[in-house]
């Protein structure tokens, strides 16, 4: 079976409780778009597990991106304090971060160089076909747009940045052929459900549900049959 995910912002409890309904099995594959970590105080734990599921993919959210080019280019205490981009640290912890930092500077060197290993290896889309409908998951808008539409877009400095930043609404195009699945835009921009539910139209569904935050929850949605997973509260 084939799941997405996207947005846990380091909520423990609620991502466990998706593991828990969706019984991940050796021949499944969970898809997750993004934005493991900030807001929440988990985020580095959910990461380093993720990181040992072979059949879990991952693609590279906005706060990984964040974190990325916030010390991501440190190689211990001193040169984080002392050289650290205090431009991009600064938009980091007005998202949410400094949660993040917190429990980073809590492992060793060796792991964070793990983790920053694996987030600079990420890929900003996946296509993925199922039951012969083709999908294109992305963390905040398929790197296509950019191409396509760059002169529109001249405040991202390239395509990473406009992948994991840009929000895809309804005014975007969609890829030729292709069911768009994106994260990073909470679906009460879409629909008033409450509580906050997967968002669909004929060629795009949102998927990220609030999880980042008090008022939502984390949604799952498996491809082969559309049935659609919530963490309890």
């Amino acid at each position: 079976m084939t799941y997405v995910l996207s947005d846990i912002h380091g909520n423990l409890r609620r991502f466990e409780s998706i593991m828990k309904q969706i019984n991940l099995q050796p021949d499944d594959t969970l898809y997750i778009l993004g934005d493991i970590v900030d807001r929440n105080p988990d985020g580095i734990k959910i990461l380093r597990r993720i990181m040992k599921m072979p059949n879990v993919k991952m693609l590279l959210g906005n706060h990984e991106y964040l974190m990325l080019t916030a010390v991501g280019h440190c190689k211990n205490a001193a040169e984080e304090k002392n050289n650290t981009n205090w431009r991009q640290k600064r938009l980091w912890y007005r998202n949410s971060g400094g949660i993040t930092h917190d429990r980073l500077k809590r492992i060793t060197l060796e792991q964070r160089a793990e983790i920053f290993c694996f987030l600079r290896n990420l890929p900003l889309n996946i296509d993925v076909e199922v039951n012969g409908v083709k999908y294109k998951l992305v963390h905040g808008s398929p790197i296509e747009d950019f191409g396509r539409l760059h002169r529109f877009y001249e405040e991202y400095e390239d395509e990473k940045e406009f992948a994991v930043w840009e929000r895809w609404d309804e005014t975007h195009p969609v890829p030729e052929n292709f069911v768009l699945i994106f994260g990073h835009t909470p679906t009460l921009y879409f629909q008033d459900n409450n509580p906050l539910s997967i968002w669909k139209s004929e060629n795009a569904i949102g998927i990220d549900c609030g999880c980042g935050y008090e008022y939502g929850r984390l949604g799952c949605l498996r491809l082969e049959d559309m049935k659609e997973f919530y963490s309890e509260e």
